[in-house]
């Protein structure tokens, strides 16, 4: 490892990306951040501290990930103070992280947080007693009619929105008793929605029972349809 010590002046954001599954989909935002920052330490990486007040290990994460959700497409930044390759920090990290957390890539940073627009999601949708098929005509027949109006909570109250023109269905496998989706739905600073929106409509419009329902989000991608790195 080079112990040279960069000056801040030189010094460049490293995203790490990483996956969340598993057991891990119960780990909070607010707790995969006190998770990471423990790992760090433990990782004996020369991490690079905010020098303000109060000193803080510097760490931000792009799009965070709804609890109960899995992800292959986790991101979060970080500055070391002395250079330490790539695939280090790789092996490092997947050391001092719970198994069901992988470091999958680190690189330099390229886009910032901002230029994300979408994300595709993989939606399964299993029941004992409704069949694929009556899960897939009620989800046509939702997305056929004009709008798809749902109640979002936001940080003034609830709010009723049309989510119709912010998802577009990508692919329906229909199983026996099960569908798999993939939906690409609006996501980061400007609008982000919720695949559970789509979902909990869809279950309460048609009075299916025995539901359940898991989530996993696979890419993010900017304006043009580029994956974000």
């Amino acid at each position: 490892m080079n112990t040279k010590q960069i000056p801040i002046s030189e010094m460049i954001n490293i995203r790490v990306f990483y996956n969340k599954k598993s057991r891990a989909k119960y780990i909070s935002h607010l707790d995969i951040t006190r998770c990471m920052q423990r790992a760090l330490k433990r990782a004996g990486l020369p991490i690079w501290y905010t020098e303000g007040f109060n000193p803080h290990i510097y760490l931000t994460f792009a799009l965070p990930l709804s609890l109960g959700y899995e992800s292959e497409s986790e991101s979060m930044d970080l500055r070391l103070v002395t250079e330490v390759p790539f695939e280090e920090v790789k092996d490092c990290l997947n050391r001092a992280l719970p198994p069901d957390i992988r470091v999958t890539k680190v690189q330099l940073q390229k886009n910032k947080p901002d230029v994300i627009k979408t994300a595709l999601y993989e939606i399964t949708l299993k029941s004992d007693t409704v069949t694929g098929q009556v899960l897939k005509d009620c989800l046509d027949h939702m997305f056929s009619e004009e709008k798809i109006e749902v109640v979002k909570k936001t940080k003034k109250g609830n709010k009723m929105i049309d989510i119709k023109p912010d998802l577009e269905i990508q692919s329906i496998e229909v199983l026996d008793y099960a569908i798999h989706i993939e939906l690409i739905a609006s996501a980061g600073i400007e609008k982000n929605i919720n695949p559970t929106l789509m979902t909990d409509e869809l279950i309460g419009k048609y009075n299916l029972e025995d539901i359940q329902t898991s989530v996993m989000r696979k890419a993010i991608y900017d304006a043009n349809g580029n994956e974000f790195e």
